[in-house]
């Protein structure tokens, strides 16, 4: 089967060239892998415009499926680096860039690899993760990849509604949690914008979202990354406790737990959800001394 032409004056992908494509591969989306693949021009050029990408921008796209985010993000950055665990997938990408737009091809690199077991990309270092993440792995896959790229200065993802809910949560919110928590050491985090079901093959049963995060460094503070996570993680393991009973484990005892409370000026009967991450920082830091 000959490969799918571009529409005059695009290369972008519309419903028909992304089935085109899939039935060429023989390929259909795999649930365990959340392939949902866009379908719709002017989404992937929302995504790519909210991304405030430029001409010097080096772009990670994870889970680039069939070509749709990747063709529009290489319109614009110098360079995107596509991390595809579908070796099938992969190795046709590059034959769709190279049939769609052949001048955008030199600007793609493909890696076949897990984005959660990614261990580093090619020089140059990517400025910018832009992707349409797999919404069951959507979490731990952007947490790995911040911890990874101190080079990133900006994220935009489209995942499920409620997992961008979660994650541009404010203290005391009803979906404020780790998360919320935890993608703040990294940046700011605001949501970007709802996306419906209809611009994805197939449709998922439930919404998508944008978000966006503007990376600075993390707080300074004398704990370490991971003795901060660890106790936004205790105080959310028990959520419907107050931090001086959920954080007993963490500390030692419930009573040792309340003193460290005092000692960050945090009321021992407040919730998790109430604290900010600069007070889950100071509660490591109190720990230390």
């Amino acid at each position: 089967m000959s490969e799918v032409s571009p529409a005059a004056g695009s290369p972008l992908l519309g419903a028909s060239d992304v089935r085109a494509i899939a039935a060429r591969l023989g390929l259909r989306p795999a649930k365990q892998l959340g392939q949902n693949f866009v379908i719709d021009a002017n989404t992937v050029r929302r995504i790519v415009r909210t991304a405030e990408l430029g001409p010097d921008d080096v772009v990670l796209e994870v889970g680039p499926g069939l070509g749709s985010l990747t063709l529009g993000l290489l319109e614009v950055a110098r360079r995107v680096v596509a991390v595809e665990v579908d070796p099938v997938l992969a190795s046709a990408l590059p034959d769709t860039v190279g049939s769609r737009a052949p001048a955008l091809l030199p600007r793609l690199t493909v890696l076949t690899e897990d984005a959660l077991r990614l261990q580093g990309v090619p020089d140059d270092q990517p400025s910018a993760l832009v992707a349409n993440l797999p919404y069951n792995v959507a979490v731990p896959v952007l947490l790995h990849l911040w911890e990874l790229l101190p080079s990133l200065r900006r994220t935009l993802v489209m995942v499920q509604a409620e997992v961008a809910a979660r994650l541009a949560a404010e203290p005391g919110s009803r979906t404020y949690g780790v998360p919320s928590v935890k993608a703040r050491w990294y940046g700011e985090v605001r949501r970007s914008g709802a996306v419906g079901r209809s611009v994805f093959w197939p449709a998922p049963r439930v919404d998508s979202g944008l978000v966006a995060v503007h990376h600075r460094p993390p707080p300074a503070t004398r704990a370490s990354r991971e003795e901060v996570f660890a106790v936004v993680d205790a105080a959310f393991a028990q959520r419907r406790k107050s931090l001086r009973a959920a954080l007993a484990g963490w500390a030692g005892s419930a009573e040792a737990a309340e003193r460290l409370l005092r000692q960050a000026g945090i009321d021992p009967g407040l919730r998790g959800e109430r604290l900010s991450l600069e007070q889950f920082t100071s509660l490591a830091e109190a720990r230390l001394t």
